[in-house]
């Protein structure tokens, strides 16, 4: 059996890569590490393991800016993730809410549409 198939699945399997995974299926956004941070409550490394766990699942592309590493909703041809994105896609808003908000917060936070604040800032502290 193919690694991509089973790779795939256990990128989702677990419940904060999933939530991540949801908001970047849902915000139709790039996101970045801390963003992510600030929106999942989680530490750098967690974040960051997760991430890489979706990208190298091909559910994500990653794209260097700066100092910053956007990661966005990889464009998917293979029938297999079309369908794995459009289950996550279906799930239920109401399960996602939180993490969903806070990620909208928190990209309001960019200028021109990019990052330009760090992690658990005074600003975005002042916002929760």
């Amino acid at each position: 059996m193919d690694e991509k198939y089973i790779n795939a699945l256990k990128a989702l399997a677990e419940l904060n890569r999933l939530r991540l995974f949801w908001v970047l299926v849902h915000v139709d956004q790039n996101i970045t590490v801390a963003e992510a941070m600030d929106v999942t409550g989680e530490t750098q490394y967690n974040v960051s393991r997760n991430l890489k766990m979706l990208f190298n699942a091909n559910l994500l592309t990653q794209e260097k800016r700066g100092k910053w590493v956007y990661y966005t909703l990889a464009k998917q041809t293979q029938p297999h993730l079309v369908s794995l994105v459009g289950s996550v896609k279906n799930l239920p808003k109401e399960d996602f809410f939180d993490v969903s908000s806070r990620c909208l917060k928190r990209l309001l936070m960019r200028v021109n549409n990019e990052c330009v604040v760090g992690s658990n800032s005074q600003e975005w502290l002042s916002k929760l």
